[in-house]
């Protein structure tokens, strides 16, 4: 039987290709890998919108909750119909970066990617630093620990994730549906016992004198923006389409679907209780802290098994809402790799049939974000959302385009979408397919500029609350990819073969390095003499003794091959080995030396530290010198019987 490796042993067997559709995901666990993100946001967005109006400290700022509720669930709407046709239109995983670059060119098309990658690192940053809020919550003396439960927590879904999307999915699943039973139940309690009872009027602070806190069309829209973290994930379905079983297309429409009208309703619902409830968040980090949701909670079931019930799931959807995150931005990475604006290692998919490098790239930036914010949500928000609307208005505008391209293509008799299932023949036909594809570009354009409008209002509400510095991280992230690209093109130009280009001419010497005469390096006398008409036994002396011994012993074995002995005054192998080396380099420029390092392998780790193996010393000394090849034999040491 084989061997597993220890990292085998950690993250699972590797999975053959023939294997990948087995690796696929059906749509309840599909909702759970993709959606995980955008449900879990209603723990926090009601929130952040009353962190906002009750900066007014009026009651007419306050009940503007349940409109800015309202607004943002028609925006949802909005998005998601569109995403809805680019989920049907790019069957093989489109998503944002893919039909922006398609239809609005490599420029749009990065600058999209940039954006995604950054609100996908924020993602896991605010979805992890709001599920140990949610712990303090329940647990008021793990204040401290927060950015070590953080980091723990990104840990913990990064080795997950490096299991396959497949056993992911499996444990997301408990989390995320039982947080959906519970917010609804939870819902319902209130709407069958509360409903008829007379408003709460809420506790408000006195506002604090600043002119921008005063109620306003300002307030109302910096309030509207930071609900709309609540919209951040509605993309993530269509981005990893592929990622679903076939039908794909179908199956991640309809988990979209799905998404969409359950954010919905538990946004809706958590506001309205909340304003029904009157209640008023509290500031993170301030003694007997409780989250609007754990606030709701005890209201409504008192401080017992429910409500704990409630904030075990909330923070397990929370944590785990990164996931969303880490099926997205490993994926999305290697299209930028493979466009060659990220680093090639990004494409490169793990025997698990997981994008690792992207995985781990993830978890590592992530972690630095909730260090340096301390693994505080409120202070990590205000960056979060601008991101994914500009990636909206631009996937919105690729749509547009596509759709218009399509219907000029209908009407000028080189329809692309005739086949079996559609067929488009006649005139008739044609103007009635033309009319759905212009019907399609006017829902993209309407979406399109809806989300360019609250990208708009992102940027100048949130500017004081330094969004400028995801303004700034996307320029920086631009740059990256054009230098990346630069270099690329660059070595793809220089290593390209011409019709011009010929095999070079080089003289081939080998040197075998011989510490002294034994059964292990016979092998490698043999290899070396088969390497090259030229071979050479190379002996670095730190003994003028063993040296001798040496020489007498080559003579008596009768090796056919020249041993040349170097002295080393400093008792350094290493440095007399290189300027050998490089003496024959400089008397021929053509000659490409190749240098064997005889190597002992015992049967045990710990036998090695017996071992004084110079091939790892000498690849370090010569890994920059050209024409240079260093090439290990190894001899394996039996345990005597």
């Amino acid at each position: 039987m084989q061997k597993r490796s220890l990292k085998h042993v950690i993250f699972g067997k590797p999975i053959h290709e023939r294997l990948a559709h087995h690796e696929r995901l059906n749509v309840p666990f599909g909702l759970a890998v993709f959606a995980s993100d955008a449900l879990s946001s209603v723990a926090y967005a009601t929130e952040e919108v009353l962190l906002v109006l009750i900066l007014a400290g009026s009651l007419v700022a306050y009940n503007q909750l349940p409109p800015i509720a309202i607004a943002l669930a028609v925006l949802l709407a909005i998005v998601a119909f569109s995403y809805y046709q680019t989920v049907h239109a790019y069957p093989d995983n489109g998503g944002t970066y893919v039909v922006s670059t398609d239809n609005l060119g490599s420029g749009a098309g990065q600058f999209a990617g940039a954006a995604l990658l950054i609100d996908y690192v924020l993602t896991v940053a605010v979805s992890i630093s709001s599920g140990v809020q949610a712990v303090i919550s329940l647990a008021p003396q793990a204040q401290p620990y927060a950015i070590h439960i953080a980091c723990a927590a990104v840990g913990i879904l990064c080795f997950m994730n490096l299991r396959g999307a497949k056993e992911s999915g499996i444990v997301f699943a408990i989390p995320t549906y039982g947080f959906i039973i519970l917010i609804l139940i939870l819902i319902g309690n209130a709407i069958v016992t509360g409903v008829n009872s007379p408003q709460v009027t809420p506790n408000l602070p006195p506002h604090d004198g600043d002119p921008l806190h005063q109620m306003g069309l300002f307030l109302v829209l910096r309030a509207f923006a930071a609900s709309c973290t609540a919209l951040t994930g509605t993309e993530a379905i269509a981005n990893g389409v592929k990622a679903f079983k076939p039908p794909e297309a179908r199956h991640a429409s309809q988990a979209l679907v799905a998404m969409v009208v359950l954010l919905g309703v538990m946004f809706i619902g958590i506001s309205w209780v909340a304003h029904h409830s009157g209640i008023v968040p509290m500031h993170s980090g301030t003694e007997g802290y409780k989250t609007v949701l754990a606030q709701i909670s005890i209201n409504q079931f008192g401080n017992g098994p429910m409500t704990w019930a409630i904030m075990i799931m909330t923070a397990g959807i929370l944590f785990l809402a990164a996931n969303t995150a880490y099926a997205d931005f490993p994926r999305l990475a290697s299209f930028i790799a493979r466009d060659g604006f990220l680093p090639r290692q990004l494409a490169s998919i793990g025997d698990r049939l997981v994008f690792q490098n992207g995985i781990i790239l993830l978890s590592i930036v992530s972690i630095a974000l909730i260090i340096k914010f301390n693994a505080d949500t409120h202070s990590l928000i205000p960056l979060y959302a601008l991101g994914v609307f500009i990636a909206f208005t631009l996937s919105q505008a690729g749509m547009f385009v596509y759709f218009r391209k399509r219907r000029w293509m209908v009407l000028k008799r080189k329809d692309l979408e005739a086949n079996e299932e559609n067929p488009v023949h006649t005139p008739q036909e044609r103007i009635v397919a033309a009319r759905k594809l212009a019907y399609k570009s006017y829902i993209s354009a309407f979406g399109c500029l809806v989300t360019f409008i609250v990208s708009g209002i992102l940027v100048v509400t949130k500017w004081e609350e330094k969004i400028w510095i995801v303004v700034i991280a996307m320029g920086v992230i631009m740059a990256i990819f054009t230098l990346i690209s630069r270099y690329y093109k660059k070595l793809a130009t220089k290593l390209s073969v011409t019709n011009e280009d010929t095999l070079p001419e080089l003289t081939a010497t080998t040197l075998l390095l011989v510490p002294r005469l034994h059964k292990g390096i016979l092998q490698a006398i043999k290899y070396a003499q088969a390497s090259s008409p030229d071979v050479r036994a190379l002996h670095v002396s730190l003994n003028q003794k063993s040296a001798e011994k040496l020489k007498e012993e080559w003579i008596k074995f009768g090796v056919e091959m020249p041993l040349i002995i170097l002295d080393s005054p400093y008792r350094s192998i290493v440095q007399p080995t290189t300027e050998y080396i490089d003496e024959l380099l400089a008397k021929n420029k053509k000659r490409m030396v190749t240098v064997i390092v005889p190597e002992a392998v015992p049967n045990h780790w710990y036998q090695a530290l017996l071992h004084n193996n110079a091939a790892i010393q000498l690849k370090l000394a010569l890994a920059k010198r050209k024409n240079v090849v260093i090439t290990n034999v190894r001899y394996f040491i039996e345990e005597p019987k």
